[in-house]
């Protein structure tokens, strides 16, 4: 299994609604740790190492290259 980069079903808009819903009340850090708590829920639903790796090297690389 590869990492998917194309757009899913969901819209990007749906789904930066739902993140910003997410994080409303919390505090700075209760908002890191809900952003944690959401990459370990996601990573054990993946359940491939090799697929977590990739998203992380392409998450990180999409940083650098800025």
């Amino acid at each position: 299994m590869h990492l998917n980069t194309i757009a899913s079903k969901i819209s990007n808009d749906e789904l930066f609604a739902l993140l910003v819903q997410a994080h409303e009340q919390l505090s700075e850090n209760e908002s890191r740790q809900l952003d944690a708590r959401l990459v370990l829920l996601l990573a054990n639903h993946i359940g491939s190492v090799e697929v977590i790796k990739e998203a992380v090297e392409y998450a990180r690389n999409s940083l650098i290259s800025k």
